[in-house]
């Protein structure tokens, strides 16, 4: 049973895009390694952008900073 696990910064992903990334990576997996989709997990976490940094800084002040 493949488990794909998705880490996104939560920024305004709506709910369609999120079911596209779904969907999207359940294919890659029938298509590239032959998996059955029923059988397939994907967990999407949406990570506040306090919570997440880049060379040495949050994503919420690189964002301020237009980087």
């Amino acid at each position: 049973m493949p488990y794909v696990n998705i880490k996104i910064t939560n920024e305004n992903v709506t709910p369609e895009k999120k079911a596209e990334l779904i969907a999207g990576a359940t294919q890659l997996l029938v298509d590239v390694l032959g998996k059955n989709p029923n059988t397939t997990v994907v967990v999407i976490d949406e990570v506040d952008t306090d919570n997440w940094g880049i060379g040495g800084e949050t994503i919420t002040v690189r964002r301020k900073e237009g980087k």
